[in-house]
C-alpha cells in the first residue's frame, strides 16, 4: 500500500486547502441564510442527485483549491458528485481525490446545521487506499481529519474511538426515509438504547469516530463521495468500519459504486449492526 505522502503533497497542504474551501463555503452559506434562497437548483449532477445553486457554488470553492494544488505540480483525478470525474493532469502514479462538497444537502438546504465538507485523498482505487481525510461539520464547527498510519485528530486534538462502555447506547441512522429505516429500528428493538439520525453520512461516521455514536447504520446503500473520508478518520482513531460483506478493498472510489456501510466502536457492535442491516435488506 502507497505512503500517504506519495500523494505527492504534504498532508498539511491539503489540511489547508480545505480549511480555505471551509472559510469560502461559509461566506457562501451566510449569503444564502433562508430555505427559499437555498431552494435553487440548478440541474442534475452526475451523482444523480438534483443539484441546489448553493451545492454549485459550494464545489466551484473546492475546484478552485484544487486547481491550485494542480498547479503547484499535483496531477490526480477529482470525483464530486456534482461534476464526476476530472482529470487534472495526467499522474504516473493514479491519485484520486473523492469530494463531497456538502454532504447533508437536504439539511442545508432546511437550514439545518447538521452538513458538511468532505474531502479524502487516495493513492489508489479504493476505500482501503485513501491516505488523507478531512470532514468539517458546520453546524457543531467542528474539524475531522487523519493520515492513514499516522491518527485521526477532531480539531487538531488525538481521536480515540473509545465510548463509555455501555454497549450500543446510542446508535446513529441514516438514508432516513421511514420506509428504510423501520426495518432497521426493528431490529434494533431490544439490541440498541437509543436512535439518532443527523441526515449526514460523513458525519454520523465522524461521530462514531469520536464515540459520539456508539456505531451508525445505513439504510441504504452509500457513495464513495459520501463516506471515503469519514472511513478513514474512523478507522485511524480506533474504531470499526464494514463495506457491505467484502470489505475495504472490494469498496471502490468511483461515482458508480454502491455499498452497504456499518461503523462501531468495536468488531461485536458492528456484527451486531451487520445482523441488523443484513435483516433488513433481506425482509424490508
Amino acid at each position: 500500500m502507497a505512503d500517504p505522502l506519495a500523494t505527492g503533497v504534504e498532508p498539511g497542504v491539503w489540511f489547508e486547502a480545505c480549511r480555505r474551501m471551509v472559510a469560502a463555503q461559509r461566506e457562501v452559506f451566510a449569503e444564502s441564510d433562508t430555505i427559499g434562497k437555498r431552494t435553487e437548483y440548478a440541474g442534475v449532477g452526475e451523482g444523480g442527485d438534483r443539484t441546489l445553486v448553493i451545492d454549485r457554488q459550494a464545489e466551484d470553492i473546492v475546484f478552485a483549491e484544487l486547481e491550485a494544488i494542480h498547479a503547484a505540480g499535483a496531477d490526480f483525478t477529482a470525483i464530486s458528485e456534482e461534476r464526476g470525474e476530472v482529470p487534472f493532469g495526467t499522474p504516473e502514479t493514479p491519485l484520486w481525490v473523492v469530494i463531497d462538497p456538502i454532504d447533508g444537502s437536504l439539511n442545508a438546504r432546511r437550514t439545518l446545521p447538521s452538513f458538511a465538507l468532505s474531502v479524502a485523498i487516495a493513492t489508489g482505487p479504493t476505500m482501503e487506499d485513501v491516505a488523507i481525510a478531512f470532514v468539517h461539520d458546520f453546524g457543531a464547527d467542528d474539524e475531522f481529519t487523519a493520515v492513514r498510519g499516522a491518527g485521526a485528530w477532531l480539531n487538531g486534538a488525538e481521536l480515540e474511538a473509545r465510548g463509555p462502555g455501555y454497549g450500543l447506547e446510542v446508535v446513529g441512522l441514516e438514508a432516513s426515509k421511514p420506509e428504510l429505516i423501520a426495518p432497521i429500528v426493528n431490529g434494533l428493538i431490544g439490541k440498541a438504547y437509543r436512535c439518532r439520525s443527523v441526515g449526514a453520512l460523513a458525519i454520523s461516521i465522524c461521530y462514531v469516530a469520536a464515540a459520539r455514536f456508539d456505531g451508525m447504520v445505513a439504510a441504504r446503500p452509500a457513495r464513495s463521495v459520501d463516506v471515503a473520508a469519514a472511513q478513514l478518520i474512523a478507522r485511524e482513531a480506533g474504531a470499526s468500519v464494514q463495506f457491505g460483506d467484502d470489505g475495504l478493498a472490494a469498496a471502490e472510489l468511483d461515482l458508480e459504486a454502491r455499498f452497504e456501510i456499518a461503523a462501531a466502536l468495536d468488531e461485536e457492535m458492528l456484527g451486531t449492526l451487520r445482523e441488523v442491516q443484513r435483516a433488513a435488506a433481506t425482509n424490508p
